[in-house]
């Protein structure tokens, strides 16, 4: 067995340690991103400390949606106006052109990625004519061994589209499912059946898209343990090569689509931990890999792959392979990483396009990392992608004694070792099966920003 399926359940340590902290898709996290920093200063840093013989990472935010899904916590742009999509386009591609003059530098783009809203909101034509913009910008790879993928929600795409976005160059795909119970589908306004679903996973499977994800959410409403099993089972059924399973933070104050959502009607934290504590056994049982908190593969999929030879990375949109890789990305919200640099766009489409139009480019914030940042980034990394670490090998890159510089979070992690999440050696951390489902708090010992014993704002809970 795989040595990251060894899970063990503990509720009273999940009880114990459950509280709010980062996903860590990026350290430090968005949270320290400053408006105060200007987009030349950024750049310039980017460029600077940008390794040019390493390859890109591309990353397109669009952000339309023909409908909307209750739960959502993404940046979108509501609206059944088709025509609303060029302008936005157009405006992408003076972003692009910026951006290639910036990183390009003839470096292979490995690793490309279109999130949303829903990609497939715009046409085919519009889609050719995007990948065709990249090809122009930036040096994609035309023999299929990238790792090139789409967000695709089945309501919205066809055959003849997925037959588009495979000859153009994709060739993964993630479905948004959620769960196929039709009550639980109503609540949040995302009405699909599991035929329409496997139609299109079908033919994605036919036309030779290598890696097939579907994403489930758990604790939205009316969702049971046995009516979450059955979504379960149904999509087991399915096979994808990878599975997300992502916990619904509900918090109306600050996404108003959530505000559709009546509290009363959610599972009670005692039944989402039941649900998740179910997922995983099942899904380990049916020969998926635990890759680390709500990630799951297939042993033969790269990310399995990865996280076996010690080369998985984290990035914002989660476990990911090509840890080398810089991320380019461009699209309204969308957060790059440059070299020791992080930062943002605009979050308000309006604004964002106004300021590509005036500048070439939409940053609104950033941060440039300091020694001390890449040091901790190093260690959280390892640890959040492979539940161990060795301190020779941060002590060999950064040129430190791991037991001096981290004195105050290894007496932190002792704490854990009394419950059992870590053992802690003079060599290695290594986590334990009942710490790999609170990864996220053992990774905040070394987190210089935020306290460590309490909930942090802006956050959500850890399971």
């Amino acid at each position: 067995m795989n040595q990251n399926n060894l899970i063990k359940w503990d509720l009273d340590l999940i009880r114990r340690y459950d509280l709010s902290g980062p996903r860590y898709t990026s350290y430090p996290t968005a949270i320290q991103f400053d408006p105060e920093l200007s987009a030349s200063e950024l750049v310039n840093t980017g460029q600077q400390t940008a390794d040019l013989n390493t390859p890109l990472s591309l990353y397109v935010h669009i952000p339309f949606c023909a409908h909307v899904c209750y739960y959502c916590a993404c940046n979108k742009v509501i609206t059944r106006n088709r025509k609303k999509a060029q302008p936005y386009l157009d405006t992408l591609y003076k972003e692009m052109a910026q951006l290639s003059e910036w990183y390009s530098e003839d470096r292979v783009v490995e690793q490309l990625h279109f999130g949303g809203g829903t990609p497939t909101f715009i046409s085919n034509d519009q889609m050719i004519q995007l990948m065709q913009k990249l090809r122009d910008n930036f040096k994609l790879l035309d023999d299929d061994s990238g790792d090139y993928s789409i967000e695709i929600d089945p309501r919205e795409v066809d055959h003849e589209m997925l037959k588009v976005l495979r000859e153009i160059g994709f060739n993964r795909v993630s479905f948004g499912v959620q769960d196929v119970e039709l009550k639980v589908q109503e609540a949040v306004n995302r009405v699909q059946p599991v035929e329409e679903i496997a139609d299109v996973l079908y033919e994605s499977r036919r036309l030779g898209f290598r890696s097939i994800n579907i994403d489930l959410i758990y604790g939205l409403p009316h969702q049971t343990l046995d009516s979450f099993t059955k979504t379960l089972d149904t999509i087991i059924e399915l096979d994808p090569d990878r599975l997300s399973v992502f916990n619904y933070a509900h918090m109306p104050d600050r996404f108003r689509s959530q505000s559709h959502i009546k509290a009363e009607d959610l599972p009670s934290p005692e039944t989402k931990l039941a649900i998740l504590e179910t997922t995983i056994s099942k899904l380990i049982d049916a020969g998926y890999v635990y890759i680390g908190m709500d990630h799951f593969a297939k042993p033969d999929d790269e990310l399995a792959l990865a996280q076996q030879s010690g080369k998985l990375h984290r990035n914002f949109q989660g476990y990911t392979t090509h840890s080398d890789c810089d991320l380019v990305a461009m699209g309204v919200s969308s957060i790059s990483q440059i070299g020791d640099v992080y930062y943002q766009n605009e979050h308000d489409i309006a604004l964002y396009s106004a300021a590509v139009e005036s500048r070439n480019d939409a940053i609104k914030r950033g941060v440039t990392l300091t020694r001390d940042d890449r040091i901790r980034r190093a260690v959280i990394t390892q640890l959040i992608c492979h539940f161990q670490l060795h301190k020779k090998d941060i002590e060999d890159q950064f040129e430190i004694s791991f037991a001096d510089y981290f004195t105050e979070e290894l007496q932190e992690l002792e704490k854990f070792t009394g419950d059992g999440l870590v053992v802690l050696t003079d060599d290695n951390i290594e986590v334990t099966p009942a710490g790999r489902l609170l990864i996220r708090r053992i990774c905040m010992s070394f987190d210089a920003y935020i306290p460590k014993q309490s909930p942090t704002k802006g956050f959500s809970r850890i399971i």
